[in-house]
């Protein structure tokens, strides 16, 4: 099996895995992953992720333009965003998942830092999380929001829509969105029980021992 053919199985397989968990249900989330020749394979528009397609994902090459496959998703202009500003960005993930959107809708959430500093895995696997305004979906304005970080931050949550990660490969953006989603649920499990967070010496003892990007 070919490099591109393993990757094609690999997206797939990892779609389907958050798929059956629910963390993204019905025809929602898009996910995208680099080839070895610099292009991408994206999840078509309005598919499940639940039922895609190895041959039938949408194929770019490496300046961009469409080669094969079906018609790419909607949110391409935030994948593409996530890519030309993050050199090291090898896949990006969107999810449509419940408890980081109802995290989004919280009148007191951190625009900045999104997260709370529940466990050190949120921090070390996703760093700060930009809280980005909400937008019609498909408007090419969240790719612009996302360029505006200029490639500072690994991961976006989009209010009231669903959270975006790019990771140097597919299944480290995979793991991450799965660990965003994980502490945006606890977030709201112990909302208004004043939970013990992690505090500030132990947050910035997390961010030098695994040199993770957070003053950017």
């Amino acid at each position: 099996m070919s490099t591109e053919a393993r990757l094609r199985e690999q997206i797939c397989l990892l779609a389907r895995s958050m798929f059956d968990r629910g963390l993204t249900g019905g025809s929602t989330g898009n996910i995208s992953a680099r080839t070895e020749d610099g292009g991408l394979l994206v999840s078509p528009t309005g598919t499940s992720f639940g039922r895609l397609d190895p041959a039938r994902l949408s194929r770019f090459d490496a300046a961009g333009k469409h080669i094969e496959g079906d018609k790419p998703t909607k949110e391409m202009p935030l994948h593409s965003a996530f890519y030309d500003t993050r050199s090291t960005a090898g896949a990006v993930v969107h999810l449509h998942s419940c408890h980081s959107v109802a995290l989004s809708m919280m009148p007191d959430v951190d625009e900045d830092n999104f997260l709370p500093p529940l466990t050190p895995y949120g921090i070390m696997k996703l760093g700060r999380v930009k809280l980005l305004p909400f937008f019609l979906p498909g408007d090419p304005g969240m790719g612009e929001a996302v360029r505006g970080l200029a490639g500072k931050r690994t991961a976006v949550m989009l209010a009231n829509h669903g959270p975006v990660v790019a990771g140097k490969d597919i299944e480290a953006a995979c793991n991450a969105i799965e660990e965003l989603e994980d502490t945006a649920r606890l977030a709201m499990l112990t909302r208004g029980m004043n939970p013990r967070a992690l505090t500030e010496i132990q947050v910035r003892d997390l961010i030098t021992k695994f040199d993770v990007e957070w003053d950017a």
